[in-house]
């Protein structure tokens, strides 16, 4: 199969991992920076062609985004028109849409019954006593919506703190999320790969001495741990909730079990890896394989039903 990964570089870490995965197993591989990507519309089926209008994509079997946040809005347009192209992916533009939009899911998570941490939206400074009395802070957590590997992710200690900084992103315009501080879970979190539907590995993230953020951009460290069935069960319904076929779920340890704090649709695996031995660029290439196979002879069998009235 020829295998499309979209992705800025091809030294990226996970970017490599799965080059080498699929031509282990026996796939080609194209990676494609979406930026370069140059989408035609018109009365026929929409093209892509790449670092040019006159070089048009080869036909692909199967597309893996691997989209950054800052490129959000272009690579999602790209996702799009393969999809328009009929061609399958893992996952699509609609599920990383949501997940990225961290009001969206915690709305979605909540709605289904899935734990969280207690998270209030306010909009003005006379409304921060209260929504720190909900969330049982302070301290507790300030979130900008969107955000990757930590970055606008503040721990507000004192509620002089948290209007001080709330007053700053307002002033800019941005919307802030106030979140339940897990005092049990300082520091740490669990992050579980899902592909498909199965957790294929899971690691305990550990925050770097002085920093509350367990990202493992940001200096944390990880360690392989087996999920009881409840963190197992939180991971794989928070996926099937968000329409996404691969993904991290990121999970606080808390007293009464697992509460879902993030999931991601582009997740890297380089620390995981390393931390487990488990081989997830495999796990991701033989599901995107199993997937566009899947794909292919649901389409011939739709195209051997002979039209009604024949």
């Amino acid at each position: 199969m020829l295998i499309g990964i979209l992705s800025r570089k091809r030294s990226l870490y996970s970017t490599g991992r799965l080059r080498e995965s699929a031509g282990r197993l026996g796939h080609d591989t194209l990676v494609l920076d979406p930026l370069q990507c140059d989408l035609v519309f018109g009365r026929r089926a929409p093209d892509i062609f790449y670092r040019g209008l006159g070089r048009k994509l080869p036909e692909l079997d199967v597309v893996l985004p691997r989209i950054g946040a800052s490129i959000t809005e272009r690579g999602l347009a790209v996702v799009n028109q393969f999809d328009m192209q009929g061609v399958p992916l893992v996952n699509n533009s609609q599920p990383i849409a949501r997940s990225r939009d961290k009001l969206r899911s915690l709305q979605l998570l909540a709605r289904a019954g899935l734990d969280i941490p207690k998270t209030v939206m306010a909009r003005h400074p006379s409304q921060v006593k209260a929504a720190l009395e909900i969330v049982g802070g302070p301290p507790a957590i300030l979130k900008l919506l969107r955000g990757t590997q930590g970055i606008g992710v503040i721990l507000a200690e004192t509620e002089q703190m948290m209007q001080q900084v709330l007053e700053t992103f307002w002033s800019l315009g941005m919307t802030i999320l106030i979140q339940e501080f897990i005092e049990e879970s300082e520091g740490r979190d669990i992050r579980a790969v899902v592909v498909g539907k199965r957790g294929v590995t899971a690691m305990r993230r550990q925050a770097r001495v002085g920093e509350f953020r367990s990202n493992v951009h940001r200096g944390g460290t990880g360690v392989v741990v087996e999920l009881p069935e409840a963190y197992k069960a939180a991971a794989l319904r928070a996926t099937r909730i968000m329409g996404l076929q691969l993904a991290g779920v990121d999970m606080l340890e808390s007293r009464e079990g697992p509460k879902v704090m993030e999931i991601n649709s582009t997740p890297g695996f380089e620390g995981i890896e390393r931390c487990s031995g488990v081989d997830v660029g495999s796990a991701i290439i033989e599901y995107a394989v199993s997937f566009a196979r899947r794909r292919q002879r649901a389409g011939r069998s739709a195209a051997a039903v002979p039209p009604a009235g024949d």
